[in-house]
């Protein structure tokens, strides 16, 4: 009874998960979803594709389920990291309708294994595992890059949140610009305190 309920119990945040992924991408523009926003140049619409190549594999080759289109190979040093950004032949209609037939080969695997059923994971030092242990890897994963995610959709057009009902792009500007402010002098209030000794902190 324990196991189906744990087992129900991440899948449903996994599902709920994905679907925070996919609303990050709604309403921008397409040069927004693929451009880089940070130094290593991640990106909303790579991410995305990124958790679908990887979900696939997780939840079809390591329960030797394997998901029934080509996918790049996971030793691959020359494809390493292709993963991460859409090239310009890729529509963000194909990624996103990948990562979603995705979802329904993982469910299949889910619901049709118990928690406790054995697989292999070539690419780990420890190799052999049970479905308990992707299911956690997986949403782990899952809600690591929707973190990104969120960060880089805040970058574009302030919202943020797991749900568009749930975005914070309804405050203004005026709001957000005070809540900086508050935030930074509380940080060069911080810096400016006197250490224990008595002597001011040194990056004042």
């Amino acid at each position: 009874m324990i196991d189906e309920f744990g087992k129900e119990y991440l899948h449903s945040d996994l599902r709920e998960i994905r679907e925070t992924m996919l609303w990050k991408l709604d309403g921008l523009p397409e040069y927004d979803v693929r451009r880089p926003l940070t130094l290593t140049g991640t990106n909303l619409l790579g991410l995305v594709k990124h958790l679908s190549i990887w979900e696939s594999r997780y939840f079809g080759e390591v329960f030797d389920r394997p998901f029934p289109e080509p996918l790049p190979r996971w030793d691959d040093a020359a494809e390493r990291g292709t993963d991460m950004w859409a090239t310009g032949h890729e529509t963000r209609e194909e990624i996103i309708d990948r990562y979603r037939r995705v979802w329904k080969h993982s469910d299949a695997t889910i619901s049709a294994l118990a928690i406790d059923s054995p697989g292999h994971v070539p690419w780990w030092p420890r190799p052999d595992v049970k479905l308990f242990n992707i299911l956690v890897h997986v949403l782990t994963e899952t809600s690591r890059h929707a973190g990104h995610a969120d960060i880089l959709r805040e970058q574009l057009d302030g919202s943020t949140g797991t749900a568009a009902k749930y975005a914070n792009s309804q405050r203004d500007a005026a709001f957000w610009e005070a809540r900086r402010t508050k935030i930074e002098r509380a940080a060069k209030a911080a810096v400016a305190k006197p250490d224990h000794d008595g002597s001011i902190n040194a990056h004042n």
